[in-house]
């Protein structure tokens, strides 16, 4: 398999290469986090005057097209400077632009889809619950009981990045509990965000920290037939491919965190000086700088067949699993490397190598936890 780019792939990553490194250098995605802010508008609508948000929609709804690997393009060479800030891109395209554009009706993919190709509309995701983490179904608590013309939401939900600011929450709740299984009787939702009965309280945390995410109150909240996403019952059904490809987004997003760090080990052992000469010329730091770049293109591999399988509408669910789990632990011991090499200066907050240290570990437990992905891979073995 050829996982070599095409020159229409080569010319988007060089241009947006020159537009990362002109508009959203790492020194101003630090600047943003240390304004602690819990949203970063000015990112946002960088994005919005770019066109970037139609990325991955169709020309049909005002987008700008592009298969998974042009997104998985796009998501590496963003999170190569903002590490987890990608996700103000991320969120809701995933959650928007995916969901609706997979899933919603001819009706809803007409009224969303523009307005989240114009920047015009922002989506957080509602699926973890407190008691839950990763057993989201055996933990689901948020009911929806219907309605004339819609239906009535209660629970609560953890974990919804912006959804202080968020237009809409992409929510999953149990809608029927008169069930054989578990993960039958879901609903999705675009849960409009803003409305009364709906509490978001920041939660302080780790990493992307110019991100806030939240826990989501939802006290008799009256959601209306028509933004119901899918058959209603049906939401894990449907949501599963979506996943999949998340998966593989976030595949990218590792690959481009692992970017970052590497570029910042070099131009700094370039420049450091310890016992009359250049650090880099100890093979001890030679080793590590040479582990990394074998690492990302090992996890590169996987992330690629993971995103052609997908295109070629073949069965990724395996790939996506085992380019998930490679890449974040990559992220995660690439970035721990990096701030060895900085030595102290790699636990200042003025090298982005912290940032991306503290930003890395969610990507062994967002979308998936490393066991999760252990447990689909097994599956898939016949295990």
């Amino acid at each position: 398999m050829d996982f070599s780019l095409t020159d229409e792939q080569q010319a988007f990553r060089d241009a947006v290469r020159r537009w990362v490194d002109a508009e959203t250098p790492k020194s101003w995605a630090r600047e943003l986090e240390r304004r602690e802010e819990d949203y970063p508008f000015e990112l946002w609508d960088k994005l919005t005057a770019a066109g970037f948000h139609g990325i991955g929609i169709s020309e049909e709804f005002g987008g700008q097209g592009g298969d998974i690997v042009m997104q998985m393009l796009f998501a590496r060479e963003l999170s190569r400077t903002l590490g987890g800030l990608l996700w103000t891109w991320g969120l809701t395209s995933f959650a928007g632009g995916k969901s609706i554009g997979v899933y919603g009706s001819p009706a809803q993919k007409q009224k969303f889809l523009p307005l989240i190709a114009a920047g015009k509309c922002r989506v957080s995701i509602g699926f973890t619950e407190p008691g839950g983490g990763t057993d989201v179904l055996g933990a689901m608590q948020t009911m929806a009981e219907r309605a004339a013309g819609g239906w009535v939401l209660n629970g609560q939900k953890m974990w919804c990045t912006a959804a202080r600011v968020a237009d809409y929450i992409l929510l999953l709740a149990r809608t029927d509990k008169n069930v054989q299984k578990r993960h039958q009787g879901l609903t999705l939702f675009l849960l409009p965000a803003q409305q009364k009965g709906i509490t978001a309280t920041l939660l302080p945390k780790l990493g992307m920290r110019a991100m806030g995410s939240c826990t989501v109150m939802i006290d008799n909240v009256f959601v209306p037939d028509e933004l119901v996403l899918g058959e209603p019952g049906k939401a894990w059904y449907t949501l599963l491919p979506t996943l999949n490809n998340e998966r593989i987004m976030v595949g990218a997003q590792c690959l481009g965190a692992i970017d970052g760090v590497l570029e910042d080990a070099l131009d700094y052992v370039k420049q450091r000086k310890a016992f009359g000469k250049s650090i880099s010329k100890f093979q001890a730091i030679q080793a590590k700088l040479a582990d990394m770049s074998t690492e990302i293109e090992a996890g590169r591999l996987l992330v690629y067949k993971a995103a052609r399988e997908k295109d070629a509408k073949r069965n990724f669910t395996l790939t996506a699993a085992q380019a998930k789990l490679k890449t974040g632990r990559l992220a995660v011991r690439c970035a721990e490397e990096a701030v060895q090499i900085h030595g102290g200066y790699g636990f200042i907050e003025e090298y982005p190598v912290c940032r991306f240290y503290r930003d890395a570990k969610i990507l062994t437990i967002g979308e998936g936890t490393d066991e999760v992905q252990q447990m689909v891979i097994a599956r898939a073995l016949g295990a």
